[in-house]
């Protein structure tokens, strides 16, 4: 079965309302992805400034990610009570609260203070995306939804490949450890100095989701229409919904195996055997693998007009899962580039995921976008496995962790593709 038609190519007044809604939701996706790879020059940053181990320095992700769990069932309830607009205005405010908080956590070198500035600016963040996820799906046709969220995310790829040269410039190249091959021992004034590094960054990124929640606060966003939401014909239990439940699993995995990928990748890379570099050096290829998933996105958009977007799920699954066996198996540059191209393969997965999961949930379309959500936490609990792994093992041999998620979407798309093919008329 195929799909025609462009998300955006409706010359309608109500077609254009979406339009202007969908480039509004494109700068708000654009920063929370930016916002949130910033954690990937976070980590191997303030390993080095608080002198930490891989575990303790994946508390990051760990108090990061945990916030998609404990919030998002929530804020699908503030969705219902004040709508999409105003809840999108209140993540938006709440990340930015949460990066003002960096400013104290550096002052006072104190790890537990940027730990709690992540996890309010993670609350923020996991408001947008109960929010504006299913937002996006269902304020067009159904037929391109998936075509219309990866056009979007798209936008979110490319504030995740901005950020990392951004955190090197600001951060890891004004800072000792950042600058220097391997990880020495620093003296009190000099981690105190590279801490402080992120002030001026994060004061800034507070400011601008400031005024952007202003903007959103005072722009009339066009609400779904109710044909766009049919009633479900499951019942009202969002549990008999198989393919939702799959999803579950799915989104859980992928987020995980995304960040036990990312958040490892400028370690991996400065590892004699394959880059031999310095962690500022280091962060040109972590932009360069989020810049695989922008490009990515916008190239899956424009093929699931004319393919199954659950058989493009399957293969960058497979593709994801190989390139990391290359990897780990090779050395130097090769084992490089083949981990930077994990990037591409993970540019689709999220947002199809996510369309597919909430097919045809109808009415129960946001509290189902809020327990995909809180299946964000995978972000949280895989790295850490992972981070064990590498304590005791090495970094090689703790990529086997992502691969065996993506061995586990590649079941889904293949689920969900049988499924399509099952209810396709006949041609």
């Amino acid at each position: 079965m195929t799909t025609s038609g462009s998300p955006l190519a409706e010359p309608s007044p109500d077609g254009r309302r979406r339009r202007g809604a969908l480039a509004i939701l494109a700068a708000i996706f654009f920063l929370w992805g930016f916002v949130t790879v910033l954690n990937d020059v976070l980590v191997p940053h303030l390993k080095a400034v608080f002198e930490l181990n891989y575990t303790q320095s994946l508390l990051v992700q760990f108090v990061f990610f945990s916030s998609y769990f404990l919030l998002a069932l929530p804020a699908a309830r503030l969705i219902e009570w004040v709508g999409y607009r105003r809840a999108i205005a209140t993540g938006l405010a709440a990340t930015g609260c949460g990066a003002l908080l960096f400013l104290p956590a550096a002052t006072h070198l104190s790890y537990p203070l940027f730990l709690g500035a992540l996890f309010v600016l993670a609350c923020g963040i996991t408001t947008l995306q109960v929010a504006a996820n299913p937002y996006v799906t269902v304020i067009g046709p159904r037929e391109t939804a998936s075509s219309r969220l990866n056009l979007v995310q798209a936008f979110n790829s490319l504030g995740t490949a901005v950020a990392p040269a951004f955190g090197s410039l600001l951060i890891l190249a004004q800072s000792a450890s950042g600058t220097a091959l391997g990880e020495g021992a620093l003296s009190q004034a000099q981690r105190l100095a590279d801490a402080q590094t992120v002030r001026l960054p994060y004061a800034g990124i507070a400011l601008v989701l400031f005024a952007l929640a202003l903007v959103i606060a005072l722009w009339p966003l066009p609400q779904p229409a109710p044909q766009n939401q049919p009633r479900s014909h499951s019942g009202d239990s969002l549990w008999r919904h198989r393919r939702l439940l799959l999803g579950i699993g799915a989104i859980f995995l992928y987020v995980g195996a995304e960040n036990c990928v990312g958040s490892f990748l400028i370690n991996y890379l400065s590892l004699p055997s394959v880059g031999a570099m310095s962690h500022a050096e280091a962060a040109f290829y972590v932009s360069l693998f989020w810049g695989g998933a922008m490009f990515g996105r916008f190239l899956g958009a424009a093929l699931m007009r004319r393919l199954q977007p659950a058989l493009l799920l399957a293969a960058a699954a497979v593709g994801a899962a190989l390139l990391i066996m290359v990897s780990i198996n090779v050395r130097g540059y090769f084992a490089l580039w083949t981990i930077v191209l994990v990037g591409l393969m993970n540019s689709i997965m999220f947002p199809t995921i996510f369309s597919l999961a909430i097919s045809d949930l109808g009415h129960l379309t946001q509290r189902g976008s809020g327990l995909l959500i809180m299946a964000i936490v995978g972000g949280a609990l895989l790295p850490m496995a992972q981070a064990l792994l590498a304590d005791r093992h090495g970094l090689r041999g703790a990529l086997l962790v992502p691969v065996l998620c993506y061995l586990y979407i590649l079941y889904f798309g293949g689920y969900c593709y049988e499924k399509s093919t099952e209810t396709a008329p006949l041609s």
